[in-house]
């Protein structure tokens, strides 16, 4: 599995609290391990984000990010519920 982020990713993430860099990195662990695991509630996204996905990383914060093909991912977003689709 190869993982990217892309520069607004980058962005916002060094943006976020520590616990919340710390939360994505678990919940990464996770991801690769198993994509669909049910904590990730994994699922697709309409609207502004149609054709790509989403993932919990805690209770209101949410990482998206575009499947590229060939078991290869691309995390464009992360922010709380709001932020990301408000």
């Amino acid at each position: 599995m190869a993982i990217t982020y892309s520069r607004i990713f980058k962005k916002m993430f060094r943006k976020k609290d520590v616990w919340v860099q710390e939360k994505f990195r678990e919940r990464l662990s996770l991801f690769i391990k198993d994509i669909n695991h049910p904590l990730l509630n994994n699922h697709p996204l309409d609207g502004v984000w149609f054709g790509c996905r989403s993932i919990n990383i805690t209770g209101d914060f949410r990482a998206v990010y575009e499947e590229l093909g060939n078991d290869c991912f691309e995390f464009v977003a992360i922010g709380t519920h709001s932020e990301l689709y408000s």
